[in-house]
């Protein structure tokens, strides 16, 4: 009898092997922090439109100097946009500074599709970005509380002497740069990249944000001035603040992007039933 190899029948590719990769509590507070930043940053923008000016120090009037701003101008018949970082202004109409609400140019820091509520008004802005402040830190304390409880930051992110070796290092960016993801047993684990990342947001930028979001209040100042010392003034926390809020989103256009290129529908599973499928041993 013939056998599959005198009838020329390839063998079958890599098997699938479903594996547990993210817990409840991860996944649950990993979509309660997707809802809380996106309602943070549209809120936010709301507040930033009411002086969309930013300083350093502890005051910034619309006479003092700044070292960014959204602005507009009359240009004619029309209005002009405008964003000024340090010396450089660019003209930003229809985006930044001056965009359509009813099909009418208008005077307007962020667009009114991009804040909450869509309208101007800084005091209903304030409240959403308040209640969200507060759920997105209760849910992150309780992701901390898992994480060094149940072993998840020694487990999962606490990266190896291997993980940062410049070598290594080196080689997971170049492979990321080729869209060359990790494969098989690689996969069940953060690679470098991930875990160097993640520890950077979760223990730098966002205390920061956090930290300098406090600041801004005068109830928070007259209770803690240290905070004053610590960011330099209220004002430069504001710009702090504004920074570091922007480098998530870059995180976050980062991240997503590496979701959908490395498999959108293997990640999204993952992170809604905790399984995730890797390639196992060929089979003949």
């Amino acid at each position: 009898m013939a056998s599959i190899e005198d009838i020329g029948v390839a063998p079958s590719g890599p098997a699938k092997l479903s594996i547990r990769r993210h817990s409840l509590v991860t996944r649950l507070t990993h979509w309660i922090n997707v809802l809380c930043l996106t309602l943070l940053l549209m809120s936010g923008m709301q507040i930033f439109n009411a002086h969309p000016q930013l300083h350093w120090g502890q005051y910034g009037a619309v006479e003092d100097p700044s070292w960014f701003e959204i602005a507009s101008r009359e240009d004619g018949d029309s209005i002009l946009g405008t964003t000024r970082i340090g010396s450089l202004t660019l003209t930003t109409t229809g985006l930044l500074g001056a965009s359509r609400v009813d099909g009418e140019m208008t005077s307007r820091a962020f667009p009114a599709w991009a804040t909450v509520p869509s309208f101007q008004d800084l005091a209903t802005g304030r409240r959403w970005h308040f209640f969200f402040a507060w759920l997105f830190v209760i849910n992150g304390l309780l992701y901390v509380l898992y994480g060094l409880i149940g072993g998840h930051f020694r487990r999962d992110l606490a990266p190896t002497a291997h993980d940062v070796a410049p070598r290594n290092v080196w080689q997971e960016i170049k492979d990321h740069a080729r869209l060359r993801f990790p494969k098989g047993e690689k996969a069940r684990r953060y690679n470098a990249l991930q875990k160097l990342t993640y520890i950077l947001v979760l223990f730098l930028l966002l205390p920061l944000m956090i930290g300098s979001g406090l600041t801004m209040s005068p109830a928070m100042d007259a209770g803690y001035p240290f905070l004053l010392d610590i960011f330099g003034g209220r004002q430069s926390a504001r710009g702090i603040h504004f920074i570091v809020a922007w480098s998530l989103v870059l995180f976050v256009v980062v991240h997503v992007s590496m979701v959908i290129l490395s498999g959108f529908w293997n990640n999204m599973r993952s992170m809604v039933t905790g399984r995730y499928a890797i390639s196992g041993e060929t089979k003949p």
